[in-house]
This record gives C-alpha cells, sequence and structure tokens, in this order.
C-alpha cells in the first residue's frame, strides 16, 4: 500500500474509502493525521511499548500482547519486498518466521479510541487479512498506522 503511485484507481479508491472511515470514527482527518505524527515521533517503534498501547494527548492505541522488536524488522522487511501475499516466495526457514509472525500478531486486535467520546467511536483492527489459507496480507490500517509516512497517508485521505 506504500507505493501508491503504483496503484489501479479501484484500489487507490479502496484505500482511501478504508482511512476515510477510519478519520471519520477518531475525530476526522486532521485528528487522525495527527495521531500518525505522534507514532512515527515516538522514541522507540510503538509496537514495541511494554504496555502494549500508545497513548497521547487526542487518544490511544491499544492491543492485548507485547510484540518485540524482532516482530517488527520482520515486517518492515517484508514491506520492503513490496508483495502483497506475505507467503509469496518464502521457503525453509523465511516461511517459518513469516508463519510464526503471523501466528504471534493474527489473535491481536488493536483497538483505537479518540480522548473525547464526542470526537467518534473510535475502531478496531487486526494486523493482517487473510485472503485465504495461501495469501495472506498486512491490513492497510495497521501498515497506515505503523509504518507509512505522515505524507503518504494524506495523500490518500485527499485522493479523489
Amino acid at each position: 500500500m506504500c507505493d501508491f503511485n503504483n496503484l489501479t484507481n479501484e484500489e487507490k479508491l479502496y484505500y482511501h474509502t478504508l482511512l476515510i472511515s477510519c478519520a471519520k470514527n477518531y475525530g476526522g482527518i486532521n485528528f487522525f493525521l495527527q495521531l500518525i505524527e505522534a507514532l512515527r515521533e515516538s522514541n522507540t517503534h510503538p509496537l514495541c511499548s511494554r504496555h502494549q498501547d500508545f497513548l497521547f494527548d487526542l487518544g490511544n492505541i491499544r492491543w492485548g500482547k507485547t510484540i518485540f522488536n524482532d516482530k517488527v524488522q520482520l515486517i518492515e522487511k517484508l514491506r520492503k519486498e513490496k508483495k502483497r501475499n506475505l507467503l509469496e516466495d518464502k521457503d525453509g526457514k523465511e516461511l517459518k518466521r513469516v508463519l510464526n509472525l503471523i501466528r504471534t500478531l493474527s489473535p491481536i486486535t488493536f483497538s483505537v479510541r479518540p480522548a473525547l467520546r464526542d470526537d467518534g467511536e473510535g475502531f478496531d483492527f487486526k494486523a493482517f487479512e487473510e485472503i485465504n489459507e495461501k495469501d495472506i496480507r498486512l491490513n492497510p490500517i495497521f501498515e497506515a498506522l505503523f509504518f507509512c509516512s505522515p505524507v503518504l497517508v494524506k495523500k490518500i485521505l485527499n485522493y479523489k
């Protein structure tokens, strides 16, 4: 998803509507972008938080399990390969590491809530989208919040 210019118009529209709905449930596009910027400004990767949460003035993100840095590094490596399916062209140790990552993160639900209930309901998401047994992809919301640049997320939100 972070290679937005090479996507088809249908895919761009899909990501746009998905992130717009998240932004509306969080209190608006500006609040959503401020959340993403706060995530990027964090000293360590926010997913590696010992307390399984990320707190800031306008809201929070919570999840139920500690995620170690090796899992975050593996996700970043898989994203650089720019393949949609995480299991594609994997064998041996590499496949085992990816399957272990999927088994570890699949049960976790991430909950994003604004600080004030009047701003919106918030939203929940998982780290992966399972198309079928052999096709597992990173969830676009997970990727946008924790890995894509704020400039790219803004570009997706402003897509017409």
